[in-house]
């Protein structure tokens, strides 16, 4: 597939529709399981008692997310 864009075709402030991705419980903790067993990405009762009030996708299951919706647009 040909590259359609390079970063520095991007425009500050541009904005680009890529979709959204809802992850489940059991993505959010079979992904911490895996990559980033904290508590709060592990257990919803463990979220609850943190910052976050309940169970948390990891930053890295968020920026995965968002890198697969990048890559299939």
């Amino acid at each position: 597939m040909p590259i359609l864009y390079y970063w520095e075709d991007l425009e500050p402030g541009s904005v680009r529709e890529l979709g959204s991705i809802t992850p489940s419980s059991e993505d959010i903790v079979e992904f911490a399981e895996q990559f980033d067993p904290q508590p709060f990405h592990l257990d919803e009762l463990a979220g609850r008692r943190s910052i976050y009030g309940g169970l948390c996708a990891s930053g890295w299951h968020t920026c995965s997310m968002a890198m697969r919706l990048t890559v299939d647009n």
